[in-house]
């Protein structure tokens, strides 16, 4: 039996109180991802979660557990009110309803996570190595795809910069949230035992960072042919000025000459719609970047909306990236689309009534769902993501092992000075991480940059100006384990985890 404990010791008696604690613990778990980079809060902040879960009824954990995710997603998300408001233009109440909902929606996963650890560890202490990764993995996991998904703030990015990110080649983003949790029940298990238990509980404190750490110096992926010279153009140009018809020339202008000043460069990066404009309204200024592409032996890569027309359909319009080389076109369609952003998952109904209020009401259209992969002039495969579909590694690995450079493309101006942008960058960190690949990221007012196979971030520019930034990247060749078998290996872990507990907890009772 565990022995008592004061150091846990929640005010059970003030249940409100209790749950304004676990409210201030999911803030305070914000500060484990970027800009703040404390990654050890992150285990730390769960081990009162854990004891909760321990030493409470299902019931009362699944409460703390919601007060917990709605403090987490309010600190770390808050960003999407700054999205809709400003920069959307929409009404306050739409922008709080939209922000108050997503924070609902996943405070609801963290009250399954509570219930389910609860009921499941039967308040056995040692049940919690085995039931508090395996839960909070697939619960993370459901959450990146149930309703299209928003895997924003999975705690494996927290751990980006400390040593369990030795795990992500190996599990990916999930099995580092996993070492995580490991980590923090082995912690509580080591403050409520003592003697032997204790030493075993401690080592296991250890292990999972131990062990990160000898991963963190495998390299599992090898240089590919010679290193490419890389030139990312960041417009800085802001959300509210972006669509304006006396910002489009100047626009247009900039990326062009600097373009051709980066004529020594394999590769030329812009960001998402780079080229505020739908592709059949300045043909004649693609055909131009075709030329310079021509002249200079490069590959150009710029995000614009592209119209595509079917017959006997209605013309779809695609957030694209094109790239031009001089020889060919090609084209990558933005494949997971941010609902009320670029589609609107309502009923016509609805639609019309935004339509009355002057709301954006119209779709874009997908991609499917594996598409060719854009090529370089040397034969460089390049695993493309536009905005968010970073966030979806799973989405991305049909591009592995064949591409040897990953490229990610944004338009984080939407978020404002928020700590959107600097998540997403260690969104695009895990990745890199994950594949051991260099990414290129261009953002348009940033953060944009160079990533290297390790998850360090080489050179970035400094957010809201104009930069141009140039470097040599080399193509990488080989797969990772997370590249072979995906999510697949800890989810089934986990699954297989959470079967045996739960047939035993129906057993017991």
């Amino acid at each position: 039996m565990p022995r008592p404990t004061t150091i846990l010791l929640l005010p059970a008696d003030r249940p409100g109180l209790s749950q304004l604690i676990f409210f201030l613990l999911g803030c305070l778990t914000t500060l484990a991802f970027a800009p703040f980079g404390l990654s050890l809060l992150a285990p730390l902040v769960l081990v009162p979660f854990l004891y909760v879960c321990l030493t409470n009824s299902p019931r009362d954990s699944a409460r703390h557990g919601f007060w917990f995710g709605f403090g987490l997603f309010l600190s770390g998300t808050y960003w999407i009110y700054i999205s809709v408001v400003v920069f959307g233009q929409a009404p306050v109440w739409i922008a709080l309803f939209l922000m108050i909902g997503l924070v609902l929606i996943m405070s609801a996963y963290f009250w399954l996570n509570g219930w389910l650890i609860s009921h499941l560890v039967h308040g056995e202490p040692w049940y919690l190595f085995a039931v508090a990764p395996a839960t909070w993995v697939v619960i993370e996991w459901a959450r990146g795809w149930l309703i299209t998904g928003f895997p924003w703030m999975a705690l494996g990015y927290s751990q980006v910069d400390s040593v369990l990110a030795g795990w992500a080649p190996v599990l990916g983003v999930y099995g580092v949230s996993a070492m995580v949790v490991l980590s923090s029940a082995a912690l509580l298990v080591a403050i409520m035992t003592r003697g032997r238990q204790q030493m075993i509980a401690v080592a296991l404190v250890l292990l999972p960072g131990l062990a990160g750490a000898v991963l963190k110096v495998v390299d599992w992926t090898e240089p590919d042919g010679e290193p490419l010279t890389a030139t990312i153009i960041q417009g800085g140009v802001s959300q509210d000025r972006k669509w304006l018809r006396e910002q489009f020339q100047p626009t247009l202008t900039h990326y062009r000459d600097e373009t051709i000043k980066a004529a020594g460069s394999d590769i030329v990066l812009w960001p998402e719609v780079a080229v505020p404009a739908v592709d059949d309204q300045v043909e004649g200024y693609i055909e131009a970047l075709e030329s310079i592409a021509r002249i200079g032996g490069q590959t150009i890569l710029f995000g614009i909306l592209e119209r595509v027309t079917e017959r006997t359909l209605e013309p779809k319009v695609h957030n694209s990236i094109v790239a031009v080389n001089g020889v060919d076109r090609q084209v990558y369609r933005k494949r997971h689309l941010v609902p009320f952003g670029e589609y609107f998952p309502v009923p016509p109904n609805v639609r019309e009534w935004m339509a009355m209020l002057s709301l954006p009401h119209k779709d874009l259209s997908a991609g499917d769902d594996e598409q060719p992969l854009i090529r370089t002039l040397d034969g460089t495969a390049l695993a493309v993501a536009i905005c968010y579909e970073d966030a979806y590694a799973a989405e991305m690995l049909y591009a592995f092992p064949e591409a040897g450079l990953l490229i990610n493309v944004s338009n984080d101006a939407w978020f404002g000075d928020s700590i959107a942008p600097h998540q997403h960058l260690q969104i695009a960190r895990m990745r890199s991480l994950e594949t051991g690949r260099y990414t290129l990221r261009a953002a348009n007012t940033g953060i944009s940059g160079f990533i290297g196979p390790k998850g360090k971030v080489h050179e970035s520019g400094p957010q809201f100006t104009a930069v141009t930034m140039t470097r040599e990247v080399q193509p990488m060749r080989g797969a990772t384990p997370y590249v072979v078998v995906g999510n697949w290996l800890i989810l089934i872990i986990c699954w297989v985890v959470l079967g045996v507990f739960w047939v035993r907890s129906r057993a017991a009772l």
